[in-house]
């Protein structure tokens, strides 16, 4: 008897790299895209989609799971390449499935023990293990694109509202963000080694979407995030216009900071993300192993809670929340809607 799924390999197609080019007009290919060779010689190969559409346009890429605990990502494209009709689509579409291959198997963020891949682009084909293999990513697929999101949730003990990171000061990105229409949109210029920066210096507009919690699957962002990303295609005329998502406008924040423990104990945080503070409110609590206050932590500023602490265990220099001082009338949101007429659009 054949086990369901047990050929899903003889059904994809092998390569060295991405070729939009080559793939068929109209349909949905299944890739597995080589990289570098693990231990035993055995070839590490992302697994990717691609939905080329009959008319051209633009290539989209999505990535997933850079962080290998990462997963509301992987849904999301699931979804994505389910739903779109490639007779509709102009352009195409790509989503890496799985962007951090080691560490998804090995059910941790990091690429290897002490190596963060979201801080080693655009890597060295001539450096250590994890400087090749974000170099030659970059190369064999990220550099295809036009447009890039990249997909995240929270780290290991902490919870996320759903957010974007953007550099607003670039238009187009701006555009991609609010469109997305998160809870938080957090004006973000990328950091050295970042995907999103990278793309960014390759001329790719990028942002960066922060899709709640690691290592599970949450329906409510995972929609949110799906409805968002079908807003931007729309507005590159890659798609048919949609409905606008019927969610509040985000709360645009210029910067943020985290709260840090000075002291260890056991931390109850209470606000919930995506919850506003007043300056001054008690956000959290510290306790000793004897249940006796050791610490209260009041909110140095009004602001938004982006994301939180949910470890109870801390200790000092542990994270509280990652606190984010709104702006209104952000000089982005104000450029967007004077913008929002039937001709504007990202494209």
């Amino acid at each position: 008897m054949e086990i369901p799924g047990s050929n899903i390999f003889l059904r994809t197609h092998r390569v060295e790299r991405l070729d939009v080019e080559s793939l068929p007009i109209g349909q949905r290919s299944r890739l597995l895209v080589h990289l570098v060779h693990d231990a035993l010689g055995r070839p590490v190969a992302l697994p990717v989609l691609v939905l080329r559409g009959v008319r051209p346009g633009p290539v989209v890429g999505l990535t997933a799971a850079l962080h290998g605990n990462e997963l509301n990502g992987i849904p999301v494209l699931h979804r994505l390449f389910d739903r779109v009709d490639p007779q509709q689509l102009r352009g195409t579409l790509v989503g890496v499935v799985v962007v951090n291959l080691p560490g998804y198997l090995s059910r941790q963020r990091l690429l290897e023990p002490r190596f963060d891949l979201n801080h080693l682009f655009p890597g060295n084909d001539q450096g250590n293990a994890a400087q090749v293999y974000a170099a030659r990513f970059l190369d064999r697929i990220v550099r295809h694109f036009n447009y890039l999101f990249d997909l995240h949730t929270a780290s290991f003990g902490r919870a996320n509202s759903f957010y974007v990171r953007a550099n607003l000061s670039d238009d187009t990105a701006a555009r991609m963000a609010l469109l997305q229409r998160p809870q938080i949109i957090l004006d973000h210029s990328p950091v050295d080694g970042s995907l999103r920066g990278t793309a960014a210096s390759l001329g790719i507009p990028a942002v960066t979407l922060e899709i709640g919690d690691p290592q599970r699957f949450q329906t409510v962002y995972i929609k949110r995030a799906l409805g968002g990303i079908r807003a931007v295609l729309s507005d590159l005329g890659m798609m048919p216009k949609r409905r606008p998502v019927d969610v509040p406008e985000p709360v645009v924040c210029s910067t943020s900071r985290w709260l840090y423990t000075d002291h260890g104990g056991l931390l109850e945080v209470f606000p919930e993300v995506a919850d506003r503070v007043e300056q001054d409110e008690v956000v959290a609590r510290l306790t000793n192993i004897f249940g006796e206050v050791e610490r209260e932590y009041r909110a140095p500023e009004g602001g938004v809670v982006i994301g939180k602490s949910v470890d109870p265990v801390a200790t000092t220099g542990g994270r509280i929340l990652h606190l984010g001082r709104i702006q209104e009338n952000h000089p982005a949101v104000i450029r967007l809607r004077a913008s929002q007429d039937p001709s504007a659009s990202i494209g």
